[in-house]
């Protein structure tokens, strides 16, 4: 069953391959549809024909349930590495489908007269046909679930194609024979029927196909949202209008809505296929988000190249293909009406391609936003539907803004674009030998840092406070803070109130879940993979052919030489979410690195402090994206009033009225006297 595609291939190769598979059986089931919309409006003009598409209509909405069953089966499916754990979850998956349909089956039957009449149908019969075909559509569902989730993709297209055929040529039939209305929807039904004894999965013949797969509450629910809303947004417009106008008008729609058919089920065809290949992905290619891109781009190219046919093709090949009745002009033509609806199925197949992405991965809560747009749909076309036009137009509106509000997660994690090779990191636990005051992690970054220009007009006057601190003088650590704010406040203020810090051993094992800090020149040495031994590897390149005058690189081989007379003391302090990392190289990069191109017994050597969260994640020092940046800018703005020089130098003045002369070693030099007056002026804004 999965000869279809090779395994070994990358899941964008697999998508591409198995898109243009299904693609070929759904342009094929899609002309034979589109052909037997034709050949029924011909036949019929645009009463029945509305009549026809409404009942098929009902069936199209009873496919949330199938699509539910299909996407769940395929998902579980394809996450099992043995075919017989693939045929188990088919089992048990088929059984709940002929329930499931025959339940609906039966409720259709009892309220073929409600829905008749709600539809303006002219025979209850026809609600009757839906249910025969609604009783195996559900367990087609399940079968069609467990080929695409082993990826037999020619089996798929081909059970699609024969459909198509079966509903055009039951239907040609049935015209010719006279039935009309009624012998075009028994067609379809039985187009059904056919359609489910020829999916026949291949299973594995074991006597451990009696157990059962149990699949989670979430997965179906999470299913049966998204196809609900799915088929609510496809379909609720066409018994919208066939409710809300004349007969002949709604099947004129019904014809407008034909395109939209057609661009959906060729997008379809790609999601179809980069379900379970996302799905079944290992967790190393789960990161890589070239599977999403490339259904992203091929959707675009499908929806875009038929809303540009659509909009350029002259009215009268409609008028030859569906005939005179369907003949429209202004505002309303046909051409106008199909380009538009095509413009809006195409925007919302696009929300559909990352809504169905994040579902493969893990249960999404975008099903339910698709949801909640239905529902809004439904209320729009009822409150606004002066016209075909306006109908449409509604739509249009509400699918860009879903697209919108479904790509917001994907800005939000990607359009920085970090983040998603941290994961690969090795796991373990990092070994805690101490639990540190905020003090003292402080005092020791204010150490490393107190060498920086912005430092030196204090550094004589509080050199002692700084290289010799007394961490249990708490006047002290107040004034070490004002002054490590000066020039890292922006820095500390995106670190989690609650972080705890811990001294921790780091082993040469642990540097492998240790990263450096995403910024500045370590960006672009990184390449996208910011984990310490490759930023490294990639600098002991760098050095191997450096250049006289680059800056960063003498850094790092000063820092190396320097290495070598180290004696220990220099503290190294990083940050992460749990004790398992990764962890942020926060203060110490250069040297880490210096050390680890002389060994990692050297990168080990220094005394590590850790910072840690569990909402380390929101700090864009840890997590980049957008919406840590966002909170990073925020912060930024609140704090653009807040003098730190100004407040240290109040305190700093302060600190000194407090010392006594004979005890007090912070006593202002004499060339300090710009600065008393500083500090004078400063009081008196506080």
């Amino acid at each position: 069953m999965v000869d279809d595609q090779n395994l070994t291939s990358t899941p964008q190769a697999r998508v591409l391959s198995g898109s243009f598979i299904l693609l070929a059986g759904s342009g094929l089931a899609t002309a034979l549809n589109f052909l037997y919309n034709v050949v029924v409006a011909r036949f019929l003009g645009p009463t029945g024909f509305g009549h026809t598409t409404a009942a098929y209509t009902l069936l199209i909405l009873i496919s949330a349930i199938t699509l539910s069953f299909q996407t769940v089966s395929a998902k579980v499916v394809a996450q099992q590495r043995s075919l017989e754990a693939k045929s188990r979850v088919y089992k048990g998956f088929h059984r709940e489908t002929w329930m499931c349909g025959l339940l609906i089956a039966l409720l259709l039957i009892m309220f073929r007269e409600v829905i008749a009449t709600y539809l303006n149908l002219p025979s209850p019969n026809l609600i009757s046909w839906v249910a025969c075909g609604a009783a195996f559509y559900v367990p087609l569902g399940g079968r069609r679930g467990y080929i695409q989730g082993a990826c037999g993709f020619r089996l798929l297209a081909s059970n699609l194609a024969l459909e198509g055929l079966m509903r055009l040529g039951g239907s040609l039939l049935g015209l010719l024979l006279g039935f009309g209305v009624e012998g075009v929807v028994a067609a379809n039904a039985l187009a059904i029927v056919i359609t489910y004894f020829f999916a026949v999965p291949k299973l594995a013949t074991s006597s451990l196909l009696n157990e059962q797969v149990p699949v989670g509450f979430r997965e179906g629910l999470q299913a049966i949202v998204f196809f609900v809303g799915q088929v609510a947004i496809n379909n609720s417009d066409i018994l919208a209008v066939k409710h809300l106008f004349l007969p002949a008008t709604a099947g004129l729609y019904a014809a407008v809505a034909l395109v939209g058919r057609v661009v959906y089920a060729l997008s379809w065809a790609v999601v179809s296929t980069m379900f379970p290949i996302a799905a079944g992905a290992r967790s190393e290619q789960r990161q890589d988000r070239g599977v999403l891109r490339t259904s992203l781009l091929l959707v675009f190219a499908i929806s875009g190249a038929l809303s540009l046919g659509l909009f350029l093709a002259p009215a009268s090949i409609w008028t030859r293909l569906l005939g005179a009745r369907f003949l429209l002009s202004g505002q309303e033509s046909l051409p106008s009406l199909l380009a538009l609806y095509a413009a809006s199925t195409g925007v919302y197949s696009l929300s559909v391609v990352m809504i169905v992405y994040e579902m493969s991965r893990k249960i999404a809560n975008t099903g339910w936003v698709q949801l909640a747009f239905s529902g809004v749909l439904v209320a729009g076309i009822y409150t606004f539907h002066s016209s075909l036009v306006q109908v449409i137009e509604v739509q249009l509106v509400l699918m860009v803004l879903l697209m919108v509000v479904v790509a917001l997660p994907f800005l939000v994690n990607t359009l920085v674009g970090y983040g998603e090779t941290y994961r690969t990191l090795q796991p373990g636990e990092i070994s805690v030998i101490r639990r540190v005051l905020e003090d003292e992690v402080i005092s020791e970054f204010l150490k490393n840092d107190f060498r920086h220009p912005e430092y030196e007009p204090y550094r004589q006057t509080v050199h002692q406070l700084v290289t010799t601190p007394n961490l249990y003088d708490a006047n002290e650590n107040v004034l070490r803070r004002a002054l490590f704010q000066i020039r890292q406040g922006a820095l500390w203020r995106e670190l989690p109130k609650e972080t705890q810090w811990f001294q921790v051993e780091v082993k040469p094992t642990d540097l492998q879940r240790i990263r450096v800090f995403p910024r500045a020149q370590w960006r672009k040495l990184a390449k996208q993979d910011f984990a310490i031994t490759e930023v490294a590897r990639a600098i002991a390149d760098e050095c191997s052919h450096h250049v006289a005058g680059d800056a960063f690189l003498s850094k790092i081989n000063a820092l190396r030489n320097g290495l070598r007379s180290y004696t220990g003391g220099s503290a190294v302090l990083l940050i992460g979410a749990d004790e398992h990392g990764p962890f942020t190289v926060l203060d110490g990069n250069h040297r880490v690195v210096a050390a680890m191109l002389e060994s990692t017994e050297a990168a080990t050597g220094f005394r590590f402090f850790c910072g840690l969260s569990p909402r380390m994640i929101e700090c864009c020092w840890y997590e980049t994206n957008l919406a840590t940046l966002l909170r990073y800018g925020v912060n930024m703005v609140k704090f653009l009033a807040h003098d730190a020089e100004a407040e240290f130098l109040f305190l700093l003045e302060r600190f000194w009225s407090n010392h006594r002369p004979s005890e007090d070693a912070y006593s202002m030099p004499a060339n300090q006297t710009a600065i008393r007056e500083q500090i004078g002026e400063t009081r008196n804004q506080y």
